[in-house]
Order: C-alpha cells, then sequence, then structure tokens
C-alpha cells in the first residue's frame, strides 16, 4: 500500500474521535510491519485518554519493530495527560514514521525533530490538505486565538431560503440531513442561533444523535436586546444545560434580572466580534452557529465564519421565503472572496456542500 491509502485510512480511525477528544486533535495511526502489512491501529479515543500511536504501537505489539508508524499528526514529545508519543515509538523500534500534520502546539511541537535525532526516518506532509480539513476547528483554536472558530450550517431551500413566508422552517431538510447536524454539533464546543431564530423556532440545541459529546456543547443565543421570553426550551431548561445570551451593552435592567433568574449567562458585547471574543475567554475555543439570516449575515459580513457547511434541499419556496443570509454587504464579482470547497455528498434526498474560507 502507498503511504496516501495508508495515511486515509488513519484520517478515517480519527474521525471515531469526534465528540469525545476536543479540544484535543482528532488522531489516527497505523502500524506496517517490515514487509508493509498493517499490524496495528489504533486512535484518539477520549480526552485525557490513549494517543492514537500509542494505542496502534500497543496492537502491533513486537511486529512494529523495525516497521513503520503512518499518523495523522506528528507525535507529541511532551509530558500530558499521557505520556509522550516519541517515547513509545523509540521504545517500539519504529523505524520510519509519516505524518500529515505538524503539531501547531508549542508544548507538543518538536516531536519529528526529537525522533530524527533518534535515528528514525520521519517524513512530514503526506496528505496534509486533508488532514488540515478534519481537524480545523483545532487548528484554527491556535490560528485564531482571540475568538472562537466558527462553522455556519443553513439548510435552506433550492432557492436559498431557511423558512417560508410564515417563518416555518420545519422541516426543510430530511431526517438523514438532521442526524448529520446532531453529529456536528456533537465536536463543538458551543451551538449558537439569533434572538429570531430562537422565538420562531424554540429549538432545544441539544445532541441527540449517536454521538454522545463528551462535555455538551454550550447554547448561545445572540439578541441585541435580550427580549427573550423565559419559554423558551433554552432559558426553561438553562440551569439542567450549559446557556448564554450575548445582548447589547444597554440591556435594561428588567431584562439582565430575568435572563439571570432563568440560570442563563449573560454576556455584554458592543458587536458579534466583542462577543465572540468574550466567548473564547470562557474557554469556548469552537462553535457551530445555525442561522437566522441577520446573524448569518453579520458573521460573515464581519469575517467571522471559517466554514459553511450548506445543506440544500429540494425544495423552493419562492418570494416571501426567508433568505438564508440577510444584511451581507455587496462586492463586485471580481473583488469577492472565493472560499475552498473541501466536501460534497449526499444526505438522503439532500446535498451537503462544505466550504471552507480562504
Amino acid at each position: 500500500m502507498t503511504d496516501a491509502a495508508v495515511m486515509q485510512r488513519a484520517l478515517e480511525l480519527g474521525w471515531r474521535g469526534w465528540g469525545r477528544v476536543h479540544p484535543n486533535p482528532l488522531v489516527g495511526a497505523v502500524v506496517l510491519d517490515r514487509a508493509g502489512a498493517v499490524v496495528g491501529e489504533g486512535w484518539h479515543a477520549e480526552f485525557g485518554g490513549p494517543h492514537a500511536e500509542g494505542a496502534a504501537l500497543d496492537a502491533a505489539g513486537p511486529h512494529a519493530r523495525g516497521g513503520t508508524l503512518v499518523v495523522s499528526l506528528e507525535p507529541c514529545k511532551h509530558h500530558g495527560k499521557q505520556p509522550p508519543c516519541t517515547a513509545a515509538v523509540l521504545a517500539a523500534g519504529i523505524a520510519r514514521v509519516v505524518y500529515a500534520l505538524d503539531d501547531p502546539n508549542p508544548a507538543a511541537a518538536g516531536g519529528a525533530e526529537s525522533l530524527r535525532a533518534a535515528g528514525v526516518l520521519v517524513e512530514a506532509g503526506c496528505l496534509r490538505g486533508d488532514a488540515a480539513v478534519q481537524n480545523a476547528p483545532f487548528l484554527g483554536s491556535w490560528r485564531s486565538p482571540d475568538r472562537p472558530w466558527v462553522a455556519l450550517k443553513l439548510a435552506t431551500s433550492l432557492d436559498g431560503r431557511i423558512a417560508d413566508r410564515f417563518g416555518r422552517s420545519r422541516w426543510i431538510s430530511g431526517e438523514p440531513a438532521r442526524d448529520f447536524v446532531h453529529w456536528l454539533r456533537a465536536g463543538m464546543d458551543a451551538i449558537g442561533v439569533g434572538g429570531a431564530t430562537a422565538r420562531a423556532d424554540d429549538p432545544s440545541l441539544t445532541v441527540r444523535g449517536a454521538v454522545s459529546p463528551r462535555v455538551d456543547p454550550l447554547r448561545v443565543v445572540f439578541d441585541r436586546a435580550g427580549n427573550l421570553p423565559t419559554t423558551l426550551e433554552v432559558l426553561r431548561t438553562a440551569r439542567e444545560k450549559p446557556t448564554c445570551v450575548v445582548a447589547g451593552p444597554l440591556l435594561s435592567s428588567e431584562r439582565t434580572e430575568a435572563l439571570g433568574e432563568s440560570g442563563a449567562r449573560l454576556i455584554r458585547a458592543t458587536g458579534l466580534r466583542d462577543g465572540m471574543a468574550a466567548l473564547r475567554r470562557m474557554g469556548i475555543a469552537s462553535m457551530v452557529v445555525e442561522g437566522g439570516g441577520q446573524l448569518a449575515g453579520g458573521l460573515l459580513g464581519e469575517g467571522l465564519v471559517d466554514r459553511f457547511y450548506w445543506i440544500q434541499s429540494p425544495v423552493w419556496l419562492g418570494e416571501g421565503g426567508v433568505p438564508a443570509v440577510a444584511g451581507l454587504p455587496g462586492v463586485e464579482l471580481a473583488t469577492a472572496e472565493r472560499w475552498t470547497v473541501v466536501e460534497r455528498r449526499a444526505l438522503g434526498a439532500d446535498t451537503l456542500l462544505v466550504a471552507d474560507r480562504g
């Protein structure tokens, strides 16, 4: 097998940690013996638990000696909740290491250099782009430490509407697409919506899919006036599920008291960027925002969206339907920002398009 084919398997294994390892990265590893046969596989399965390299090497046992380790992230050289992966590689007698991404964490980086110094052949960059797409939230947390990495998810009609002319949005997308959204939520630190969406849809913003997240995502409602009925699901259950309201700086004392009594945490922010900075200070490194149109337009307009998950359903809603994005300033085609499509696939009758900024 080629290095790329084995690395593809390592990336597939890495996905098994989704929802369970963040804020750590997703990592998968495969061990080949001297003849190039697979003798061990592993992945980082749980925050604080064994790293992918150690799991794969344990599975390989003595067959790893003289073989190759293929791993989606540079082996770490520091002692955190687990011992250094470089020590495990050397102890197993691995002769060659192939990895995809350099570790951006200064405390963990440098493993490749340590292994080379010990006589191990190390090759970096195999399927680097694919690995970067997989670990975009982790990489983004280091690249933009002043705000969360933000994914915008919108489910729309073919003509770009998120609700019909009566404001009804349940359900534009089908069950497979809704299952995907719950999977997506499970790997994020927070789930956000705008105040209008919260009032119209009364969403619970919880994870109810196949993946049970290690930590429940924070539920965030962006509403400048903070004028949210305390009968909304997110506020009625705010003492049971972590909930935050991002409001304007001039929130009335009456609304402040009402939100406080609900159990929701309150952030007063001068704008979206200020609100995102406050969320990051709370420890939120990744967030999926699920509408509505004004919030989507505001985030896009301020350059605060890193990835767009677009679920397009084969239905037309026509004039009067609620636009998916509102208030986004117009630009000339020649200067319009081009995003990079990283995935296209079917979700039942719907279509998923995933695009990264830049």
